[in-house]
């Protein structure tokens, strides 16, 4: 039995529970702003510690990539997202569960063709066209601003 696009689209509504837009769009912001004021709290610390701000600057998600890594790793950061939804995913720490998760599935394929091969499945289109973006803005803002 052929299903066409538009079928599958009612079928998929109709197996989908109703979703409350509000109540999601609150827990994405109010979780997403702690991660980012988390984010802040960090780079207070490092500074209030000697660290100079072009090192803050760096260091800053740099943890909250480990950070995020780590519970992704524990599984504390999927139950996390499953209630802040994008609000884990638009911070940096979203990149680090996209990395993270494959390479956890796949690791009993093997460390090369299992981790290895896996890991960029999801982060990997992110990391060429964010790559692609930066180079044709360096270029346009090297013509016009120079």
């Amino acid at each position: 039995m052929a299903v066409t696009g538009g079928e599958y689209g009612k079928m998929a509504k109709k197996a989908s529970p109703p979703s409350n837009l509000l109540k999601n769009g609150c827990l994405a912001f109010i979780i997403g702003g702690l991660i980012c004021a988390f984010g802040e709290g960090l780079g207070m610390i490092y500074e209030k510690i000697g660290i100079n701000g072009d090192d803050v600057k760096a260091l800053v998600p740099i943890t909250l990539i480990v950070i995020a890594a780590v519970l992704t790793a524990l599984g504390v950061f999927d139950k996390i997202a499953y209630y802040a939804g994008a609000g884990t995913i638009v911070p940096i720490t979203g990149f680090a569960n996209s990395i993270v998760s494959p390479a956890m599935e796949f690791q009993s394929e093997g460390r090369v063709l299992g981790t290895g091969a896996n890991m960029f499945k999801i982060a990997g289109p992110v990391l060429v066209y964010g790559s692609a973006a930066a180079v044709i803005y360096g270029i346009i803002y090297y013509i016009f601003l120079r």
